[in-house]
């Protein structure tokens, strides 16, 4: 038995436009999320969120389901525009109402709600006015994280600010792929670093609100390794570090942004304010106290030169393990990275908030599923986190994505990540395999 330290947190995670489906439902305004669907060529299966999982309605079944797994502890997110279909300004009750529900249905089940308040569904109404790119949009998403705090903050104690900053401005504002869209280095910037402002102004006030609460932040970071000992192969992975983990990391931890990063930027023809870029009072907010840090782990990075300063090329091993989504099976990339973010930034604790794997296996004549690969996959992961606590990195909880299979975001239905399939014509939920070992992993605080 590979057993984890008393207290350690195992749950499972999900995000708001990806499950709860109900676009208009009880007043909830459009989001990025909701215009981005509706552009032909955006989703590869032409499909949008409008449905999902419908867990707006279900949210009580789905509980169940959560306690059936014998989870400890939910990740959900709140979606911004049905807590403030204009961004700013009015309330909408009913919305906030669905949230309140569904902390209260959790600790009733006996399950520790980890809310966050921002998994890339910005009310389109701020987007008009310029999106993550304007600096007015940070102080909105304070304003967004006050309210929730003050009506939620009673009973939540596990607050993330912003889901995958890195997403959020790189594939929302530079690469397209996702919502907005659209195709702008400068835009990109702009949008990072007030993501990380709103996360610090975040911080202010929700410990305003609720003084007991445990705040941080979930970045998405994988280690990079160059491909060879080729020093532009080595130049390539500097600068592919750089740009997904250092620039989020560093000013994280009261560093401001990496010189090198900042001159790569520039280098490749980005407009870079640095006298706004490297504000003190700006940092000073993003380096606010943090509880712990979440990490999303998926695959490591290899890296080769691609004869640009800008987007170094991605390889994969010709011989290795891939899930449906075409990424490294490499357990062991998440202990290096855990013990490098440990050596690098010593944060206080580090919660693993997203690690999971598509498959996409169906029920069998039997109803059942038998999604064998994803328990080995996790399995691995798991195997992986004791190892870093066994080299004295802070891990305290450990979330799969995803509690159910749900909207893939620019993939559309086309891949399942979930420990629960959802047949997306009636709604049916099966517990996979999987769900059920998770559950005895839950219940034993480790591995047999």
């Amino acid at each position: 038995m590979v057993r984890f330290p008393d207290g350690f947190i195992w749950g499972a995670a999900t995000s708001a436009y990806q499950i709860e489906g109900s676009p208009v439902a009880d007043g909830k305004g459009p989001s990025i999320w909701d215009t981005f669907t509706r552009i032909p060529g955006t989703i590869e299966d032409g499909s949008s969120g409008d449905v999902a999982c419908d867990h707006y309605r279900r949210w009580e079944s789905d509980i169940d389901l959560m306690a059936d797994i014998g989870l400890e502890a939910y990740r959900f997110s709140v979606s911004w525009p049905r807590v403030l279909p204009d961004g700013i300004g009015a309330v909408n009750h009913p919305g906030l109402d669905f949230y309140d529900r569904l902390v209260d249905g959790l600790l009733d089940r006996g399950i520790e709600p980890f809310l966050t308040l921002y998994h890339w569904d910005l009310p389109q109404v701020l987007q008009d006015r310029g999106g993550w790119p304007n600096r007015e949009t940070a102080f909105a998403f304070a304003e967004y994280a006050a309210i929730v705090a003050e009506r939620l903050g009673d009973r939540v104690t596990h607050w993330i600010t912003h889901n995958e900053p890195w997403v959020v401005a790189k594939r929302g504002y530079l690469y397209g792929d996702k919502a907005p869209g659209h195709h702008d280095a400068n835009e990109a910037v702009l949008a990072s670093h007030h993501v990380l402002l709103g996360h610090g102004l975040a911080i202010q006030a929700i410990g305003g609100a609720s003084p007991q609460a445990r705040i941080g932040i979930t970045l998405n970071l994988t280690p990079v390794v160059a491909a060879s000992t080729d020093q532009k192969d080595i130049e390539a992975a500097r600068r592919f570090d750089g740009d997904v983990n250092r620039w989020y990391l560093d000013p994280l931890h009261s560093r401001g942004y990496p010189d090198d990063v900042l001159a790569d930027l520039e280098k490749g023809g980005v407009a870079i304010d640095r006298a706004y870029l490297e504000s003190s009072d700006d940092h000073d907010i993003m380096a606010g106290s943090m509880d712990f840090l979440g990490v999303n782990y998926y695959e490591r990075t290899i890296v080769r030169d691609a004869s640009s300063d800008v987007a170094p090329s991605v390889v994969i091993p010709p011989d290795a393990e891939i899930t449906d989504m075409g990424w490294e099976v490499y357990p062991s990339g998440l202990t290096k990275l855990l013990v490098q973010l440990n050596d690098e930034y010593r944060p206080r604790s580090i919660l693993v908030t997203e690690n999971g794997c598509s498959y996409g296996d169906g029920p069998d004549e039997d109803g059942d599923v038998h999604d064998r690969r994803r328990i080995s996959f996790l399995k691995d992961h798991i195997g992986a986190v004791r190892e870093a606590i066994d080299d004295g990195v802070p891990v305290d909880g450990f979330f799969v994505w995803s509690l159910m299979d749900n909207f893939e975001w620019a993939r559309g239905y086309q891949q399942r990540f979930g420990m629960t399939w959802v047949d997306f014509d009636t709604q049916e939920r099966v517990l996979k395999d999987s769900a059920h070992w998770y559950g005895r992993v839950v219940t034993a605080n480790g591995l047999g």
